[in-house]
């Protein structure tokens, strides 16, 4: 059966949404399926198309899954018998290629290791939205063409939400000139659905902002699940040494290695 998967791609596509697009690449022998044969699969096991079904269909959407997970592309071979429960005797070659999976950071922050860190991070998977609150500010700073820049209002806080797109594929820097600024962003960021959210400071901000996210947002689970300080710990201090343990952070959250 076929179907159109480069539409139901670009659906997932517009809706910012992770998808995993699976490809039968090679058949020797007997097989339920041929060259060509293709399978969408996105999170919480929401499949169109098949692969022949079975067992092997059924494993190879679990490996989809975790490949989705770490943004991966992934090549698999299958061979047909008892373990599938499919007495064909073929061999399947299968490409799995996560798709609309590509980290967006939105730094906000334009000072020295904010920009610094987009420095780093150009000619990486990360696609950057540099953020800042402060009237011409962009005027006087070189970027490279990929960063994009966004001037927010700080008397509209909205402005502020408006310049995420929040999901999945979200890492939110903090990094801006104002502590107040930075609590507001926070107690924002907390309620919103991301995969990062990152403060820059000392472990006696981490706590005073912890206890002021419970007494006086009623945020129960104050700053457990923003990383603060941020980065890898180098052993410099000047904006670009920084940036460096920062950035190198940010790789290993997208690459899922442990931090």
């Amino acid at each position: 059966m076929t179907f159109d998967w480069i539409q139901i791609l670009n659906e997932y596509k517009k809706k910012y949404k992770p998808v995993a697009l699976v490809t039968v690449t090679k058949v020797l022998g007997s097989a339920p399926c041929i060259v060509g044969s293709r399978m969408v699969v996105a999170e919480q096991n929401k499949i169109h198309g098949t692969i022949g079904g079975g067992k092997m269909e059924f494993e190879v959407i679990d490996k989809a899954l975790k490949a989705l997970k770490k943004n991966r592309i992934t090549e698999t071979t299958f061979t047909l018998g008892p373990k599938f429960e499919q007495c064909c005797g073929g061999k399947v070659e299968i490409l799995i290629e996560p798709m609309n999976g590509l980290p967006e950071l939105f730094l906000f922050g334009a000072g020295h290791i904010g920009v610094e860190i987009c420095k780093i991070l150009s000619d990486t998977p990360f696609k950057i939205k540099l953020i800042d609150s402060r009237k011409d500010w962009f005027k006087a700073i070189e970027l490279d063409s990929e960063i994009q820049t966004c001037a927010v209002n700080v008397e509209d806080f909205k402005t502020f939400r408006d310049a995420v797109q929040w999901g999945e594929n979200c890492y939110v820097l903090i990094l801006t000139h104002d502590h107040t600024i930075d609590f507001e962003i926070t107690a924002m960021a907390i309620g919103e659905k991301t995969k990062y959210v990152g403060l820059i400071g000392s472990k006696t901000k981490c706590i005073r902002f912890h206890n002021m996210l419970i007494k006086e947002m009623s945020i129960p689970e104050g700053m457990k699940n923003v990383v603060c300080p941020i980065g890898l710990k180098t052993g410099g201090d000047t904006p670009k040494e920084i940036a460096v343990g920062v950035a190198a952070q940010l790789l290993q959250v997208h690459y899922d290695i442990e931090f």
